[in-house]
Order: C-alpha cells, then sequence, then structure tokens
C-alpha cells in the first residue's frame, strides 16, 4: 500500500516537474545562458513543487486551529511576517536539496579513495536488505537514525557558546506559531543542511526517501510551534514530539538557557527533533514543567535580562546573528587576563 501511494505520488510530482521545466524555467536558462545548469535545475524543482504543497497544506490546516484554538492570545501578529519569509527560504529555497545534490560528487569521489583504502559507507540498505523489499520499514528506519543524529545535534547546538548564537535567532521569537520552524540564522540552516546531507549520503539514504523524511519532518515541526492548545495526551507526548513538548524548550529560563539538575538542564531540556525517546534516554526530557513565556532571556527588560535587540526583521536578525557569534569567538579565543 505505502509502495503503491509512493508511486503515484512520485508520478504526479514528475508530470508536474517536467511540464514546469519545459515550459517556465528552460527557456529562462536558455534566454539567461545557464544551460549548463538544466540537470541541476531539473532536479531542484521536485524540492520546490513538494515544499508550495506542504506549505498550502500545512497553512490549510494549522492557520484555522490558531484561530480556533489558540494557546496565547496576541493583541496583533507583528513580528510574525518574518517567520513567513524564513518558511518560504527554506521550503521553497532549495538549501537542504541542493546541498544534497551538490555534495554528491564530492561524496562519490571521497568514498572511492576510502574503498582504496579498505573503507566503505554505511549503506543501511545493504545490512538489513529487508528496507528493501518494505519501504515503509525502510523510511522508519531512516527516520530513526536521522532523529537520533538530529537530537546530538540540536544539543550541540545549545552547548556550544558561538552556535548558540547563531541558534538564538530561532529562539528569539516570543509569539510561536506555524511559521516559527524555519526561523534561523541563514548560516546555521547551511550548517544543518550539510551535516544532514552529508549523513543521508553515508547511510545510502536514496533521494525520494530523503525529500519524504524532509517534509514528513517539516510539517511535524511547524505542528510543533503552532499556537494551538493542544498536546498528544500523557502517552502520545512520549511517543512523538507535540506542541507543549515542543514549547518547553522554547520557554525562557527552562527550556534552553540556565537551569538546574542534570548537564543537560543546564543548556536546556526537550531537545527531541521529532521523537522524545532521547530526551528521555539521556535525562533531558521535560514533562512536568507549566508551560512558560517563550523568547530568549538577553531580550527581557532590566532585571531579568538585558533589555537587548535580537532584531526585528529578516537582515538584522542575520547581521545581529553573525556579530554575536563574532563576539563569541573572539571572546572564547581572548587571552585569559592576569588577576
Amino acid at each position: 500500500m505505502f509502495d503503491t501511494v509512493l508511486r503515484l505520488c512520485n508520478a504526479a510530482v514528475g508530470d508536474l516537474q517536467t511540464w514546469l521545466f519545459v515550459s517556465c524555467v528552460q527557456p529562462m536558462l536558455w534566454h539567461l545562458h545557464l544551460m549548463g545548469l538544466d540537470d541541476l535545475a531539473y532536479d531542484n524543482l521536485i524540492w520546490v513543487i513538494a515544499g508550495a504543497l506542504q506549505v498550502m497544506l500545512i497553512y490549510a490546516v494549522l492557520r484555522p486551529l490558531e484561530w480556533l484554538l489558540p494557546l496565547e492570545h496576541w493583541e496583533n501578529r507583528r513580528g510574525i511576517g518574518v517567520d513567513v519569509i524564513y518558511t518560504l527560504i527554506n521550503r521553497l529555497g532549495l538549501v537542504p536539496l541542493l546541498l544534497f545534490l551538490t555534495l554528491q560528487p564530492l561524496f562519490d569521489q571521497s568514498l572511492a579513495w576510502l574503498r582504496l583504502h579498505g573503507w566503505v559507507n554505511l549503506n543501511l540498505d545493504a545490512l538489513w536488505p529487508g528496507m528493501r523489499l518494505h519501504p515503509l520499514l525502510g523510511f522508519l528506519v531512516y527516520l530513526v537514525v536521522l532523529d537520533f543524529a538530529g537530537y546530538w545535534y540540536h544539543r550541540l547546538q545549545h552547548q556550544v557558546g558561538w552556535w548558540w548564537e547563531l541558534h538564538a535567532v530561532h529562539h528569539s521569537q516570543r509569539k510561536l506559531s506555524l511559521w516559527a520552524d524555519d526561523r534561523n540564522h541563514l548560516l546555521d540552516d547551511a550548517l544543518q543542511a550539510a551535516f544532514f546531507a552529508t549523513l543521508a549520503l553515508f547511510i545510502g539514504l536514496p533521494p525520494g526517501q530523503f525529500v519524504a523524511l524532509s517534509l514528513v519532518g517539516g510539517a511535524l515541526q511547524s505542528l510543533q510551534h503552532a499556537n494551538i492548545r493542544f498536546d498528544f495526551g500523557r502517552l502520545g507526548e512520549r511517543l512523538l514530539v507535540g506542541p507543549r513538548f515542543h514549547r518547553l524548550h522554547h520557554a525562557v529560563g527552562f527550556g534552553h538557557e540556565l537551569g538546574h539538575g542534570n548537564r543537560a538542564r543546564l543548556y536546556g531540556c526537550n531537545f527531541g527533533v521529532l521523537l522524545p525517546w532521547w530526551d528521555q534516554l539521556f535525562g533531558s526530557a521535560d514533562f512536568d514543567t507549566p508551560l512558560q513565556p517563550t523568547g530568549v532571556r538577553a531580550q527581557l527588560p532590566a532585571p531579568a535580562g538585558r533589555g537587548e535587540d535580537l532584531g526585528r526583521g529578516f537582515w538584522a536578525q542575520q547581521w545581529l546573528g553573525l556579530r554575536r557569534m563574532t563576539e563569541a569567538l573572539l571572546r572564547r579565543r581572548a587571552p585569559a587576563m592576569p588577576d
């Protein structure tokens, strides 16, 4: 059943991809004398089509829910518009798939060199042939593997000082909505896309599965950030990251800043991307703290914070994030002053 649905969807998207390429993209490349990019442009159209359909579906489902069942009531939605820009850049901007495709030649050359020296990549399909016979099983295995890597990647974003200054762009939104998931510094996005594209190539993840996993993950993360009075229940929240679990990750003073308890909690809690299993396994889960205001402590007025402006518009957020990252790196390299 899953295999049949996947084939039908691939066929429909393939037809649309060909029509758009022949009707729109190819003539544009011809006029711009960029026909050398035709193969890459054709491949990337898959991401554009899938991303556009995903954004429309997410908006159609989640926006009415935010209106009917809001968790927070705001006087206005000012400041959310910039998150729409981030979403369109990320979901239609081709960054993950572009890196996946451009890294492929370099990765193939590296694999050839490694094989000459007796090393091979970890191809999960080869280790477990049943994944090829059952596409849904393969999809779930790849999801768990990538989510495990995503947990540690996310946790490091909070524990490495200069990296947190980039990631703080994501946490600086104090009005979480369905658009907030993609509010990231572009450099942070590029690092993440390169990491997961490389990992996907290393474990032998097929491009079609890569796109499918990205779309499913993106949809679920939009739900996690939505301003909806909704949770998966006591059992469901321990199986899949829901809005309440993830909102605590964004909570000022609880989710991502100096707290108490184990070392993981010193840098926050609830780092899981799709599965809360890793938080439960490694002691960073919090299911009990009441919901708190979201944002970054530095944004709060004194004495609770420093009243710091982390940027109100897209370019201001990008520039200030880059400046804070540079300052953090310089502080780390500066010699210690004598007492």
